[in-house]
């Protein structure tokens, strides 16, 4: 045997002394750790799951609601359709695809602004593809700040895929930053 296999072996043989005579016992405070019981031993060689009896499961269930829950918004009111689609508008020309250096109203991703009797703004939109990697992020920023805007008391973002956006529906200068013409 070598040096090293001795010495080697030498330590297993301390380390499994070590472990089967402890030198201090273990604190009154902690439990101590028990073999699992004949049943779950019959039940991992059935491939079967142990049962679960003291494990914490709360970090398992469904959170709660989330709060930016979409309003309902109601019939258009045509005075305040009128009175705030231009500052929706200005609003709207603050919002970027990351992707693309130009508006998302000058790019066309913009259907429709109307306002209910109760001030709650509805803003139908699309983006430039289905898979658009902005999904999430540019109707929420939308919303946001259409929310933000002085009188307005609710915004709701619907993203419709009809009709299907295409370069034609971007403005004329959109066309020209984007080098189109």
């Amino acid at each position: 045997m070598g040096l090293f296999s001795s010495w080697f072996k030498g330590s297993q043989d301390a380390a499994a002394t070590a472990v089967a005579t402890p030198e201090s016992p273990a604190p009154a405070s902690s439990p101590k750790p028990q073999a699992p019981g004949p049943e779950s031993r019959a039940a991992e060689l059935a491939g079967e799951a142990p049962p679960i009896t003291d494990m914490d499961t709360s970090a398992l269930t469904a959170p709660a609601p989330s709060s930016n829950a979409q309003p309902t918004v109601g019939a258009a009111d045509p005075a305040l359709t009128a009175e705030f689609q231009p500052k929706v508008v200005e609003a709207l020309k603050t919002v970027y695809d990351p992707e693309i250096p130009v508006d998302i109203y000058e790019l066309g991703l913009i259907y429709d602004i109307t306002v209910d009797a109760e001030r709650r703004a509805l803003v139908k939109m699309t983006l430039t593809s289905p898979a658009c990697p902005s999904a999430q992020q540019i109707p929420s920023e939308v919303r946001f700040k259409v929310k933000a805007i002085p009188g307005i008391q609710d915004a709701a973002v619907e993203i419709v895929w009809e009709p299907p956006w295409d370069k034609d529906r971007m403005s004329e200068a959109a066309k020209l930053q984007l080098g189109f013409f």
